[in-house]
């Protein structure tokens, strides 16, 4: 294998797959980078045997293909030491890659690609497809994401539920306390399928999609997902089991409302936060006629406070508490200006919405657990 590259080039390659790579792995040999050179277009991947991840770069000089296995962390530290100057690699056939440049070069061992592990299978025949806009997807992993629990013994809620249908694509993060679900009716399925896609790779996929603006590819099985764009590929082995039924949880008849600016109604709570008891954190919503008052106390150290908001509430006179650091997340990881706060009583969940104008093809609903006031 022989090629030139630009080296900030392949260094943001480089960074854009590591993420992949595990702190302390299970065998060596996944320490490192797969080069696999073809075509003109250098392919790299790294795994940690549950997450892969994949691009690709173009090169336009190649003197040799091939394929090798490169320390990983050793390669990546050189990179970050080098300007923008074009790299020639060559990799011998003793086991070293040499690395030239302008007024140097550094040699490093390398690997055969044979021991570097192979990517899941992902049939056509026994998977699905679905092709995602991924301004969409990123919406909707930023909306549910920070919702999803760190349960060792409920697993299936430690990740994002991706429940498709012919009508409409949901998302979904529960983590018993709040649930938050993203619906849109303009993604859809050609069956009605779901899978539970991990913490993780999706907090990856998030990071990775960012920038992109065209469509993501979804091809998914019983046991791996991979997401397809642009010359990137991420695949993933999904969270075994059942997601419980999200639906039946979500409140129909919550006729208390309050409607309340989302922005003011989350300064506000973080304002008064301060002052709550350091081990429960509670705040106290009192709703009356028109009116929003939250207050917090911490009777130990003779700390409260109260502030009071402009609002539009619209039902019966209720106190009801929140876990102060789960209403201020919720709060924050939602995008809409005008929130709807819908109530039953003290002691059912709430929900909140985008009360303002929005896509009528998009559905966030955000459900929060009330606590019990002294």
């Amino acid at each position: 294998m022989k090629f030139t590259v630009s080296s900030t080039e392949l260094l943001h390659a480089l960074l854009s797959v590591a993420r992949a790579i595990p702190t302390k792995p299970s065998i060596p040999i996944i320490e490192n980078f797969l080069f696999s050179l073809k075509n003109n277009r250098l392919e790299i991947t790294a795994t940690d045997l549950d997450l892969t991840l994949r691009t690709a770069l173009p090169l336009n000089l190649v003197e040799e293909e091939g394929a090798i296995a490169v320390p990983a962390k050793l390669l990546t530290d050189s990179l970050k030491e080098f300007p923008e100057l074009p790299l020639t690699f060559t990799a011998g056939a003793e086991g070293i890659l040499e690395i030239k440049w302008q007024s140097g070069a550094s040699k490093i061992p390398f690997s055969p690609a044979e021991e570097f592990p192979a990517l899941p299978e992902m049939e056509e025949g026994v998977s699905i497809r679905v092709d995602y806009p991924a301004d969409i997807l990123l919406q909707g992993l930023s909306t549910t994401i920070y919702a999803a629990a760190e349960d060792e013994l409920r697993p299936v809620m430690n990740g994002v539920f991706f429940d498709m249908s012919t009508e409409n694509v949901t998302l979904v993060a529960s983590d018993s306390h709040k649930l938050v679900s993203y619906t849109r009716a303009d993604v859809k399925a050609s069956e009605k399928c779901a899978f539970i896609l991990p913490k993780k790779p999706a907090n990856i996929l998030k990071s990775l999609i960012g920038k992109y603006e065209g469509n993501i590819s979804i091809l998914f099985n019983s046991k791996n997902a991979c997401f397809a764009f642009e010359d990137s590929l991420l695949i993933c082995r999904l969270v075994e089991g059942n997601y419980p039924a999200y639906r039946s949880v979500i409140p129909k008849n919550n006729t208390n409302k309050l409607t309340i600016n989302r922005r003011e109604f989350l300064n506000a709570a973080k304002r008064v936060a301060v002052c709550s008891n350091q081990s429960t954190s509670y705040l106290k919503l009192s709703l009356r006629h028109n009116q929003l008052v939250i207050s917090a106390q911490d009777t130990h150290f003779s700390v409260a406070a109260h502030e009071e908001l402009p609002c539009q509430y619209d039902g019966d006179q209720m106190e009801i508490g929140f876990k102060s650091s789960f209403l201020i997340e919720v709060l924050s990881n939602l995008s809409f200006e005008t929130a709807s706060l819908e109530l039953a009583d003290p002691s059912r969940a709430a929900l909140i919405l985008d009360a303002g104008e929005h896509n009528p093809c998009e559905e966030i609903c955000s459900l929060l657990m009330p606590v019990r006031l002294a």
